[in-house]
């Protein structure tokens, strides 16, 4: 027996590029090697504690059985004021389904309308994910590229270019992962034309970044545009503003049937998901965001000093990310260099050779529709991002 038994839609898969290299980091740093590793898109702050509280509450109030498929009805309640609070989304306890993560709600909604054959438009760059969900859906991935000298960010002229008839879904996520790039609210509701002029498409809108978010006009989500509202499917969850990705919360609000459609999937896949993290995500929701502003300070500060420490690195091109925790220069200048012993190609070579070289993990573009770019998680103590970058620019100064 062997791999080649597996099934083809398994076969098919790439492996996950940041799981890949944050392994590869792990069994250095295993080895005895210093490694800092910025491959990882995790906060580096613990869960605030009033949602530990909540969670050891909820262990000896007895919430240790199987939980409804869609959330416990009080979660379900916490999401849908936070959409009115924060969002300006009136959607009701009915149109949200919890899930074990905001990746499995983006699974699920793929799964839930993608058909074999339709095609889903994809923003470029993405996150890793994106492409492979729709390829398990047996749909097909048509990806359209944002800009370097537009901040990454995809025009409504290039989404429309892109729309055949096969069109069924738009995916993208704003803040972005990798770029940090923002959609503001005009670029948004210039998007949202695009939509309303095609009434069969349906936009898939990942808002897990949401709390971090630097620029002047703050977050605006598309679903709050009355003429698309009806087939956007939000997505967001606890992980990154709350500081809570052990935790595995996430969610969907939509129209009723598609949520409906959504909670008969999961009852057959993976059932309700973790009772304690859901009383904690009640906490979450209906609690003070002190700390999420605390991160956003924090992180704010990081990325103007990686970016600022990155330009000094000849041949790099950094653009200021707005969002999110992440730096993604263009490294397409050390193409074709080598230290003498190893050729540089691509961006995969040259994350594998900056591991080995400076023993700094990072995550190569190539997986997020970027092959010329790396990413770096500013997800770290200011001192690490310091040596992180001290590190590069030591190591490509070797290139020749």
């Amino acid at each position: 027996m062997s791999q080649a038994q597996l099934a083809q839609r398994i076969q098919a898969l790439e492996e996950s590029s940041t799981l890949g290299m944050t392994k590869k980091a792990r069994e250095l740093a295993a080895q005895g090697h210093k490694v800092i590793s910025l491959s990882v898109g995790e906060p580096d702050f613990k869960t605030p504690a009033h949602i530990c509280e909540a969670a050891k509450k909820a262990i000896d109030d007895g919430f240790h059985g199987y939980s409804p498929v869609a959330g416990y009805p009080d979660l379900r309640m916490a999401i849908a004021n936070k959409l009115k609070r924060d969002n300006n989304l009136e959607w009701a306890s009915e149109n949200i389904v919890v899930s074990t993560g905001a990746k499995h709600s983006l699974a699920n909604a793929i799964a839930a309308l993608i058909n074999p054959g339709d095609e889903v438009i994809i923003f470029s760059p993405y996150w890793v994910s994106y492409s492979e969900m729709v390829k398990l859906a047996e749909g097909t991935s048509v990806i359209v590229q944002g800009a370097f000298d537009n901040n990454f960010k995809v025009t409504p002229e290039q989404f429309e270019a892109a729309i055949t008839p096969k069109t069924k879904m738009v995916m993208f996520a704003s803040p972005n992962n990798p770029t940090g790039s923002v959609y503001t609210e005009s670029e948004l509701r210039d998007i949202a034309n695009v939509v309303a002029r095609h009434e069969n498409i349906f936009v898939l809108a990942d808002e897990i970044y949401e709390y971090i978010n630097f620029t002047q006009g703050g977050h605006f989500s598309i679903g709050s545009i009355p003429e698309i509202k009806e087939r956007v499917i939000t997505v967001n969850g606890v992980a990154k503003g709350h500081a809570m990705t052990g935790w595995r919360i996430g969610f969907i609000a939509a129209a009723k049937w598609i949520a409906d459609g959504i909670e008969k999937l999961q009852g057959q896949v993976t059932s309700g998901t973790n009772s304690i993290a859901q009383k904690a995500a009640v906490a979450a929701f209906n609690g003070s965001l002190d700390h999420a502003y605390e991160m956003k300070a924090a992180y704010d500060r990081r990325r103007k000093l990686v970016v600022e420490k990155l330009r000094e690195i000849p041949g790099f091109k950094v653009n200021m990310p707005d969002g999110a925790f992440y730096a993604f220069p263009d490294i397409s200048y050390y193409f074709g260099k080598t230290d003498g012993t190893t050729l540089i190609k691509d961006s995969d070579d040259f994350c594998s050779w900056l591991l080995a070289d400076a023993f700094v993990a990072t995550v190569a573009g190539s997986g997020f529709g970027a092959p010329d770019c790396m990413r770096i998680s500013t997800a770290a103590a200011d001192e690490q991002l310091v040596e992180a970058c001290d590190r590069i620019k030591a190591a490509v100064a070797k290139l020749k």
